[in-house]
């Protein structure tokens, strides 16, 4: 890693979407899905996430240049681009797996955070319920699961699920888009 990149670890459901949505946002200089928050020892593997069992959540990895997009930029297209007001759901993906999560890396990631969630929280009908963790351990997915958006564009969830956040990220969001 550079330098002059950071990371931040966000889960908002199924990490397809959180990587499709990452992929387009100018100074993101790669995303990694994959799995955090859990107490399992050992990395854990697709279908033992899937079990709910780990106590892990599907989770992207953003390497970013901070120099082109802020942290609190990141947040908040997270914030604005997943129903964080579901308790370990979106959509028709249910469990803790699939919670809306932000994992700070440090004290100020920590603060960033709690700011963007107290600025956003009035702009939803129910109460943001994203947790809040210190990042503790990261494992990559499986290779199938990374580029998953790029890679499988006609699978069904892909257009059913992905292709409308995706065009709900270009209308919110366009000023920060590649």
């Amino acid at each position: 890693m550079n330098v002059t990149h950071e990371l931040a670890t966000v889960g908002g459901g199924c990490f397809w979407c959180t990587e499709a949505v990452f992929q387009q946002v100018k100074g993101v200089v790669k995303v990694t899905s994959g799995y955090s928050g859990g107490t399992v020892p050992g990395k854990p593997t697709y279908r033992e996430i899937c079990s709910g069992l780990t106590g892990h959540a599907e989770v992207v990895q953003i390497e970013f240049n901070p120099n082109i997009i802020s942290y609190k930029d990141i947040i908040t297209i997270f914030m604005t681009t997943h129903d964080p007001t579901t308790l370990n759901r979106q959509g028709a993906d249910v469990g803790t797996q699939y919670r809306s999560v932000i994992f700070y890396h440090n004290d100020n990631q920590k603060k960033v955070a709690e700011q963007v969630l107290n600025e956003l929280n009035v702009y939803f009908e129910s109460p943001i319920v994203t947790e809040l963790s210190e990042l503790d351990v990261f494992y990559d997915a499986e290779v199938e699961h990374q580029d998953f958006y790029k890679n499988n564009p006609d699978y069904g969830y892909c257009n059913f699920v992905i292709t409308p956040k995706l065009a709900k990220l270009r209308q919110l969001h366009a000023d920060k888009l590649i």
